[in-house]
């Protein structure tokens, strides 16, 4: 009897141990379950934050790539301003994003979707600007071979027009009347009208100068007005200050003028010019003028 009861004792021990060895194990498997995932989600968060930090550096890069834009020399289109400032409006909602102490798995996996549509966005914007930037490369050099053509064009154009106006200086000189056999006489007119040929300035009323024009076809046949100026022995020009002709690229003062019909032909023509002061002794000069320039000049000494 006192051996059945042992033995009954003996088992229930053995369950006992059992049952604590059991125990034992499941707590040492929680505690090994407990430890791995924790050991988990450390790495977990080491993995986030890292990724994390990778992120904001990414879209540090793509900011940057923007800031280079605006150092060329490039003016930018109202599109690409307008995708420039919204791509700089998804930078500031990432970063403001990323600030954040923690993201969850998602929350960072749609910032890196985000980033990588960007980066995709800011290769093209890139592009667009460098053909842009080569564009204007192109124009600028077809604005500077434009504008050398143009100053070539306009330094040709001025010579030509030098050329023109000293031709048609030429033309208009080589065209213009010239006077030949100037005879000048001095003429002393009395009081019944009659007037006869005098020396003697004390004697001279008025001067007649008797001219032929030269054989010219080059000067049109036409009217031509003649232009009489007369220096006096003391060099004085005698003439109305208000009689006023151009000759030779310059306004000038007449003592009288004429006009004449010229058909080139012989005809001879005279000028009857009085004196409005008194002659005096010495050399007196006349010049003619037509056309703007001289035509000729001759003397007559009165004693």
């Amino acid at each position: 009897m006192q051996t059945q009861e042992n033995a009954v004792d003996n088992k229930v021990d053995r369950n006992k141990v059992y049952f604590l060895i059991i125990v034992i194990a499941a707590l040492l498997g929680i505690n090994g379950y407990l430890y791995f995932k924790d050991q988990q989600q450390s790495n977990r968060f080491v993995t986030i934050s890292t990724e994390k930090d990778r992120l904001k550096l990414e879209v540090e890069k793509i900011e940057v790539e923007l800031d280079r834009v605006n150092m060329l020399n490039v003016t930018l289109n109202d599109r690409l301003i307008e995708e420039q400032k919204l791509a700089r409006n998804k930078i500031a909602e990432l970063k403001l994003a990323l600030k954040k102490g923690e993201l969850t798995q998602k929350e960072l996996d749609e910032a890196h979707k985000q980033i990588n549509t960007l980066r995709d966005f800011v290769r093209s914007y890139n592009n667009q600007i460098a053909i842009l930037e080569q564009e204007n490369s192109y124009l600028k050099t077809e604005r500077d071979s434009l504008k050398s053509s143009l100053s070539n064009y306009n330094e040709q154009a001025e010579n030509l027009r030098r050329e023109n106006r000293n031709l048609n200086k030429k033309i208009k000189a080589g065209s213009s009347l010239k006077a030949s056999n100037i005879n000048i006489l001095a003429y002393k007119v009395k009081d019944n009208g009659k007037t006869s040929v005098v020396t003697k300035a004390s004697s001279t009323n008025k001067l007649t100068i008797d001219f032929a024009i030269a054989p010219n076809e080059l000067a049109e046949k036409t009217y031509h007005k003649i232009y009489l100026r007369v220096i006096d022995p003391a060099g004085n020009l005698i003439a109305n200050e208000n009689n006023m002709f151009e000759a030779d690229g310059q306004q000038m003062q007449y003592s009288d003028a004429i006009e004449i019909s010229y058909n080139n032909d012989d005809t001879r023509y005279k000028i009857e010019w009085i004196n409005p002061k008194t002659f005096i002794k010495g050399v007196y000069a006349i010049f003619l003028y037509a056309d703007g320039f001289q035509m000729g000049k001759a003397q007559i000494e009165l004693k």
